[in-house]
């Protein structure tokens, strides 16, 4: 069993556009090595005493632990919602491969870059060949 370093954040966002939005903006800034969405999905919840009903989509995020705070706030301020959704879920285990590529792209705070990469190459997965 490993340490908590690695998290899988969800939240969900009203338009696959404001979840694209988002997603860059987390992954540009090295506060997310991938972010997923998933939808449409249907959520039901409670909100100001009544059930209600959306289409939102939701964003599976992956990150460094330790990039929790700054990637909360980051969704706080670029969201929609008054409360937006952020639940972070402990990465217990995985692929070697996988979670040594996640703490390689996904900066700690103190390296956070002053702007998100410009290259047009891609290595293996589609991810920045570093240009």
């Amino acid at each position: 069993m490993m340490d908590r370093e690695f998290v899988v954040v969800l939240v969900t966002v009203g338009s696959r556009s404001e979840g694209e939005n988002l997603a860059r903006q987390l992954v540009g800034d090295g506060l997310a090595a991938c972010v997923n969405i998933v939808g449409p999905i249907r959520s039901v919840y409670v909100w100001e005493g009544e059930v209600a009903e959306d289409d939102e989509h939701l964003l599976m995020i992956k990150s460094r632990d330790e990039l929790l705070a700054a990637l909360e706030a980051r969704v706080r301020e670029m969201h929609s919602y008054e409360v937006p959704e952020v639940v972070a879920l402990p990465i217990t285990g995985g692929s070697a491969p996988y979670l040594d590529w996640l703490r390689a792209v996904s900066y700690t705070h103190l390296t956070l870059p002053t702007r998100s990469c410009q290259c047009r190459s891609r290595g293996a997965g589609g991810r920045c060949g570093g240009g």
